[in-house]
Order: C-alpha cells, then sequence, then structure tokens
C-alpha cells in the first residue's frame, strides 16, 4: 500500500483554482477502486488529498479525475498547479500542513482544527483504514508538541490578525459577513483590539440576513467577510459609498472587479500570500521537529508496508500445507483422524519454524531506509499477491 498526497495551496496555484478545487463533494467520492483510504483537506488556501493506494500511478489517475470533475476543466489544464507527494515526502507535507509550515501565515493555530475536522469527516464517512488513521492522529500530535515547544503561536499572527493590520486608517464601523469559526475569529480580534461598533451579518439565525447587505455596506467603514458560499455575496451594485472590504472566504465572497472601483480597498488572500513574513526562528525549530518525526513515521511506514507481503508469504504456506494434507488423504485414506491430526500439526510447525526467521528480518529490513526493495523481492520470488490477503494488525496509534 502506498501513502501519497496530491493537492494545490496558495504557493502553486492561483485563487480562481483553488477556488475550484474545494468544491470536491467529500471523500467518498476519492475512494473505491484505486483509493482505499482519502482524507480531504479544504481550507482557504489549500486543498490536499491524502490517501492510501495499491498502485501508485492508477491511484493518482483516479484522484486526478475526481479533481477534474469537481473543477470542470480537463487535468491537463491545471496538473502543472499540483503537488504530488509519496511515501515520506507525504509523512513530510502532512507534518508540515499539521504544524502550519506550509500555511499562508506561517504557524497559525486553526489549521490544526481544520486537519482534525477533515479527518473526522473521513472517518464519518468511513474512508479512514490503518495508514491514514495512523497518519492523522500523528499529524495532530506533531502540530501540537510545534505549538508546545517551540512558542511558535507568539511568532505569527492568524490570517485574521494579519488581515486586519492591513486595513489603513483607523476605522470604527465594522461589518462582518459570516457567522461561521473566520467571522467568529475576526470579532474576537476586534474586541480584542477595543472596537465595540461591530454588526454580523449571516444567512439566518439571530444575526441579521444577507438580504440586509446592500443596505449596510453604505454605514460602515470595513466589511470583513468569511462565508461559505459558492457564488459572492457581495455585487459591484452593493457599492455606493467608500469602503474597505476585508475578504477572508474561498470560494470568494467579493465580486470580481469590485476591487477596482473608486473608494475601495480589497484586501484578499492573494494580498495576504505575497506580503505575510515566511521565515522564523521559530518556524526553523519546528522545522527541525517535523524532521525528526517525519524520520520516525517513515521507519513505521516502511515496517508496515511489509505485513501485507508477510502476510501473503503465510497463506501461501498454508495453501501448500494444506494442498499436501489433501493429497495424502487421497493416498493414505488408512490413516485415522489422530494420525492425520499428528501429520497436519508437524508440517505446520516445520513451516512456522522455517518462516519465522526470513518474516522476522524482513520486517526489519523495511524498516530501513531503502527497504522497499526487501519486500519487492520477496514478493518476486514466491510471486506473491499481496492484494488477495487479510492484512495484520498494524501498531497501536498514540492519541
Amino acid at each position: 500500500m502506498n501513502l501519497i498526497v496530491v493537492g494545490a495551496s496558495h504557493r502553486t496555484a492561483p485563487i480562481s483554482l483553488l477556488e475550484r478545487l474545494s468544491r470536491v463533494e467529500g471523500t467518498r467520492v476519492l475512494t473505491g477502486g484505486h483509493v482505499t483510504e482519502a482524507v480531504l483537506l479544504t481550507t482557504c488556501n489549500r486543498t490536499d488529498v491524502y490517501a492510501a493506494v495499491p498502485a501508485f500511478h492508477a491511484g493518482l489517475q483516479q484522484i486526478g479525475e475526481v479533481l477534474a470533475a469537481a473543477t470542470g476543466l480537463r487535468y491537463e489544464e491545471f496538473a502543472g498547479a499540483l503537488y504530488v507527494y509519496h511515501g515520506a515526502s507525504a509523512v513530510r507535507h502532512a507534518f508540515r500542513v499539521a504544524a502550519g509550515l506550509e500555511s499562508m501565515v506561517p504557524g497559525e493555530p486553526q489549521i490544526l482544527g481544520q486537519l482534525r475536522e477533515a479527518y473526522q469527516r473521513a472517518s464519518d464517512m468511513d474512508t479512514v483504514g490503518k495508514m491514514l488513521h495512523e497518519l492523522m492522529q500523528q499529524a495532530l500530535r506533531v502540530g501540537k508538541r510545534a505549538h508546545a515547544e517551540t512558542g511558535i503561536d507568539r511568532a505569527p499572527r492568524s490570517m485574521v490578525s494579519a488581515a486586519l493590520d492591513h486595513v489603513p486608517g483607523d476605522p470604527r464601523r465594522w461589518l462582518i459577513v459570516g457567522a461561521g469559526a473566520m467571522g467568529a475569529l475576526a470579532r474576537t480580534e476586534l474586541e480584542r483590539r477595543g472596537i465595540t461598533d461591530i454588526t454580523v451579518v449571516n444567512r439566518s439565525g439571530s444575526h441579521l440576513t444577507l438580504d440586509e447587505l446592500p443596505h449596510l455596506l453604505p454605514e460602515v467603514d470595513v466589511v470583513v467577510s468569511a462565508t461559505a458560499s459558492i457564488a459572492p455575496v457581495i455585487t459591484k451594485s452593493m457599492i455606493t459609498a467608500p469602503v474597505t472590504i476585508v475578504d477572508l472566504a474561498l470560494p470568494r465572497d467579493v465580486e470580481p472587479g469590485v476591487g477596482d472601483l473608486p473608494g475601495v480597498t480589497l484586501i484578499d488572500i492573494e494580498l495576504l500570500a505575497r506580503s505575510l513574513p515566511q521565515h522564523t526562528r521559530e518556524l526553523d525549530e519546528v522545522d527541525r521537529i517535523v524532521e525528526l518525526e517525519v524520520e520516525i513515521f517513515a521507519t513505521w511506514l516502511r515496517g508496515a508496508q511489509a505485513v501485507p507481503t508477510v502476510a501473503a508469504l503465510r497463506a501461501r504456506a498454508e495453501d501448500v500445507v494444506t494442498a499436501e494434507l489433501r493429497r495424502l488423504a487421497q493416498r493414505r485414506p488408512d490413516l485415522t483422524e489422530e494420525q492425520r491430526a499428528e501429520v497436519a500439526h508437524s508440517l505446520q510447525r516445520v513451516v512456522k519454524r522455517l518462516l519465522h526467521q526470513p518474516t522476522v528480518r524482513v520486517r526489519q529490513l523495511a524498516a530501513e531506509p531503502g527497504g522497499e526493495a526487501y519486500t519487492r523481492l520477496v514478493q518476486e520470488l514466491f510471486e506473491l499477491d499481496t492484494n488477495i490477503v487479510h492484512v495484520a494488525e498494524v501498531p497501536e496509534v498514540v492519541e
């Protein structure tokens, strides 16, 4: 089984493509066929597919087809904006994402919650098996460790804080569009900064609704928009007075062209990607932790990848024993049940003893760098099919 990551982020793709990729509807559309496990992480600046696949190229092709269907584009049109990681490189990417090293605001803590939610959604859809369960558990642990041991929380600002820092002047009247997580973060940050004139607009619920947005826009100085709408909620026709708009949504909440209107200052994800700092001492410390953790997990991963081979070898041995016992029964029908049982027991003991040292050794060798070569050699020597055997339990995970 291969571990792969296929995705795009603010570093590799334009926001317009990230908006299209965010349309993938859950992990069930990804699994089946050549993809046995999948976790889908979608945030305002990335879409990542973490997957376990029996065959690398077939699995990659299937994921590419799903992404193409979601975007409405041919795969070739956006393949250059995707990154693809395999094995230890996939582990490294997952750990870096969890630690915030791949975020638009490096080290921001919100990604941990987003990764946890993505993992939970995939688990609820029954698309998480042993490999991705272990990867997600360890990624979350690495992310927590990075924040606990390095003080990285003090170095970077959240995306909300960074966006608010770009707002010019000293505005007093604020409007928040969207009462979700990002909207709540914006309100908390504004209140921390001493802002009290805050109006909240949402689709429904106890707040004012989006229908009142055209009437509210001329009355405020700044709008912070962070909805989950698939269509723009702030259009050019709504703008009748100077205003600063902070668009933190993906897909974007602001209609194209709004930022070009007279008197409008637009702060969006693309602006933040160009202006945020990308390097601090704390991030170097987190990077060191990630590399140490990657090596630990890669050792486990190499060992785990030997499990199907060992299981297939044992299954082949059991098949040989069963066939020989059947031949014996045909050639020596005079044997008693007790004698048959004794012969069967002896054969099984011999096979187990013969296989014990080779299977222990192949696990040990597989856990070393380049160890996959040993498992492939065993598969070729005994012509093993690892896709038709039951895989034994993997080591207990760390919660």
